[in-house]
């Protein structure tokens, strides 16, 4: 049984994977990345996501290998903390509370006791690099207030700050200026850039900064896409800078190799720029990885890069230009249009990811499964280039059949719509283009639905418009006796008063359809297409229908845009309660009789689960995100949960998803991310070395099944001693690593106490 206060609100997944840049670690096995509150470990040579570091009570916003240990993490965050983690056993060793808003954290080997962050006083776009002293302490939490100014007017984000020559100085850019700071004279020279604008109307503002790490150059991007090498800058008068052009646009982040006999540079062209010995005519390059470059991190070890991408992911990169790995994570798209979906075959999810694409991304293991190419055409990445869309997009008949929807309008007047059909093939384990049908509409398509009742052999779809008709598409066998030209054909045409088709859904039975026409809800029976009923309130225009489910199938929902949601009796033709709310998400769970709604409120969305045969709510949880949340999805568990309480039971069967504006995927969790990693991941952990092959599986679990035996046969002789799993001693001694454990003088005394039979326990036995 599962405590209820053990309910809560994660982020489950898909975070901002290129937030900051990723770091290596010493020996180039794994890479670090900060993933919303979280920081993710993932090994360089499977891709794998081995450990989830979590602890920060908000965004994470910076990490950095301990100079000192190079087993040991520091992240830091906006919930004004700094954390030390052993990230090979994956478990937080100290909390250092700063008190302050931290932006990023930056550290040195020739500063033992301290570290760097990036903080803001007062003013909201006035920040500071400062010193913090981290105290030596026994204890896990510690007070860190000890702060030292370094350096004002900064930017917040680290690209644009950088330590050169071991730790001599820091330089920092800002606007039309770079700042440099020596430590050991405690001065400060700066250093300004026009500010007019050239001929190519090209600016010279700083957008990142990286240090040579062995001589004295400063490497600075600008937005006119120019590269800056800054020498003599000890020196205010006698300063030199030259200059390296290849990028069009900005210039989004610079890295020297460790070496310092290279420099790396990168932006919206996608493609990574070596400049050996930062010369102009020597230059390579790896072209075509498909994004925006927004990070580049270099291992300690000098033999791999990484890039971190605006599609939210991570490549990593051999030093001789060969990309090795990809880490992708959920791809922030500028609109979710297609909504959230579940393959009923991979049970990904699915929605719009990078351009004219879906993507099918797997929750269990938060990575991203495959993409779709839905548009099929190459993308352009021009501001002033009107792009095709990807707008709607269905699946049908347990995931045999997939309807997508594009569109493209210049013009009020000019609409291009494509209607595509899309069949699995069981060979090609993928989706197959069937028939494509162009302008299926006059106008926008508001809506696309399958039948999926188990009765109906001939597949069928529905689409709603604005042009004030849906449409009833079939599959037929237009072909020979072979059958090889079976597509997809219009049916039927529907419409009511010329009113705007705004919604369509099929009864779980697949009997009725429903269909609102802006304020008025209509019922049409499948089999003739005649018109059955019609349901309207006055109450605005329709913005979700669903029909309940199982002992709920005779009731049908109707939430409306001046904020009242309905519910109708299918078998009286009457409304049987309603209630005010104004509902942005409104979901029927496929597994039982609830439905959520969310709805919207100026402090924040609230979330209601409720039975159609019921007006009072089974669940309420209010404020569940300070943003409005846009999507919603029911997924089936592959393990059932066994809540008791009458509340959480929706929870048992189904897990709910949610999609917020800034598109952050929630949801209602009852285990820690560091659960929820598979079995495999933690083999990989545990056992790197060994080769992960089929049969090493298979004798994993032969081995497992020979312990159970072996247990079993011992239970019956084992002497019945106190459960050691809740003594602290034992659980400090036995979990935590070794090089991070106090004296053995000082566990002794607690461990063998711990392991004494009281008085009580004797009288039990």
């Amino acid at each position: 049984m599962v405590e209820e206060e053990s309910v809560r609100v994660v982020r489950c997944g898909g975070s901002e994977l290129n937030f900051r840049r990723a770091v290596f670690s010493a020996d180039s096995k794994y890479i670090f990345c900060v993933s919303g509150d979280f920081v993710k470990v993932h090994s360089t040579a499977t891709e794998e996501c081995v450990h989830i570091l979590q602890g920060h009570r908000n965004l994470v916003t910076g990490i950095q290998l301990n100079p000192n240990n190079h087993l040991q993490l520091y992240s830091c965050s906006f919930d004004g903390t700094i954390k030390l983690w052993d990230y090979i056993d994956g478990i937080l060793i100290k909390t250092f509370i700063v008190g302050h808003k931290l932006h990023a954290i930056f550290t040195l080997a020739c500063a033992e006791d301290s570290v760097f962050v990036i903080i803001n006083k007062e003013k909201p776009d006035v920040f500071q690099l400062v010193s913090v002293k981290l105290p030596k302490s026994s204890s896990q939490e510690i007070e860190a207030k000890e702060l030292s100014f370094v350096l004002d007017y900064i930017n917040q984000s680290p690209k644009c700050i950088a330590f050169g020559n071991e730790g001599e100085y820091v330089a920092a850019v800002r606007d039309f200026y770079l700042s440099v700071y020596f430590f050991k004279k405690k001065t400060t020279s700066r250093f300004t850039l026009s500010s007019s604008k050239n001929k190519k109307h090209a600016k010279n503002n700083f957008t990142c900064v990286a240090c040579h790490p062995k001589e004295d150059c400063i490497a600075t991007g600008h937005k006119d896409g120019k590269i800056r090498l800054w020498r003599n800058f000890d020196d205010g008068k006698k300063y030199t800078y030259t200059c390296l052009h290849w990028h069009h646009d900005m210039v989004m982040d610079l890295a020297f190799s460790v070496t310092g006999t290279s420099l790396l540079s990168g932006g919206r062209e996608s493609v990574l720029v070596e400049w050996r010995d930062a010369t102009e005519k020597n230059k390579e390059f790896l072209p075509r990885l498909g994004a925006t470059i927004e990070h580049i991190s270099v291992s300690p070890a000098g033999d791999l890069f990484c890039t971190s991408h605006s599609d939210n992911k991570i490549i990593i990169i051999h030093r001789n230009l060969e990309a090795s790995a990809v880490i992708q994570g959920l791809v922030k798209d500028s609109s979710i249009s297609t909504g959230l979906m579940i393959d009923p075959r991979t049970k990904a999810l699915v929605l719009n990811g990078k351009p004219g694409h879906l993507q099918f991304y797997s929750l269990q293991h938060d990575k991203q499964l495959y993409n779709l190419d839905i548009i099929q055409q190459e993308y352009i990445n021009d501001y002033g280039l009107i792009q095709i869309e990807l707008t709607k997009a269905a699946f049908g008949c347990y995931g045999n059949w997939l309807a997508t929807v594009e569109k493209r309008q210049e013009k009020e007047t000019e609409l291009d719509l494509q209607m595509k059909l899309w069949m699995y093939n069981k060979k090609t384990q993928g989706f197959v283009l069937n028939t494509k049908i162009n302008m299926p509409h006059e106008d926008h398509i508001t809506a696309v639905c399958f039948c999926n009742a188990e009765k109906f052999e001939n597949p069928t779809l529905v689409t709603a418009s604005k042009d004030g008709h849906f449409k009833v598409w079939i599959l037929t066998d237009d072909s020979d006796i072979y059958k090889k030209a079976v597509g997809w054909t219009c049916d039927f045409v529907g419409s009511y008063h010329k009113y705007q088709a705004t919604n369509c859904c099929f009864s779980e039975d697949g009997s009725l359809l429903a269909v609102s026409f802006e304020e008025i809800v209509t019922i049409w029976d499948s089999e003739t297409w005649e018109l059955k009923c019609t349901f309207c309130q006055r109450a605005g225009n329709i913005r979700h229908l669903c029909f309940g489910r199982l002992t709920c199938s005779k009731y049908l929902l109707g939430a409306t845009e001046n904020g009242i949601l309905c519910c109708w009796n299918l078998l009286s033709c009457a409304l049987e309660w309603s209630a005010k709310l104004n509902i942005r998400v409104m979901e029927p769970d496929p597994h039982s009789e609830n439905i959520a709604a969310i709805s919207q409120s100026s402090v924040g969305s609230d979330l209601f689960v409720f039975k159609p045969s019921e007006p009072r709510p089974l669940y309420i949880q209010k404020n569940i995100s300070r943003e409005e949340v846009q999507w919603g999805v029911f997924v089936l568990r592959d393990v059932p949960e066994s809540f008791t309480s009458e509340a959480y039971q929706w929870l048992n069967r189904s897990q709910f998803y949610f999609l917020t504006k800034s598109q952050s995927l929630l949801t209602f969790s009852t285990k820690s991310p560091e659960e929820k990693l598979t079995p495999t991941s933690k083999q990989l952990l545990a056992e790197e070395s060994l080769p992960t092959t089929p049969f090493y599986f298979i004798l994993g679990k032969h081995r497992e099944q020979q312990d159970e035996k072996t247990n079993e046969a011992l239970e019956s002789e084992r002497v019945q001693l106190p459960l050691t799993e809740n003594i602290p001693a034992i659980s400090e001694l036995l979990h935590t690593p070794a090089h991070v454990l106090p004296s053995a003088s000082f566990l002794c005394s607690k461990f063998v106490n711990s392991l004494l039979l009281s008085k009580e326990t004797k009288r039990n036995s």
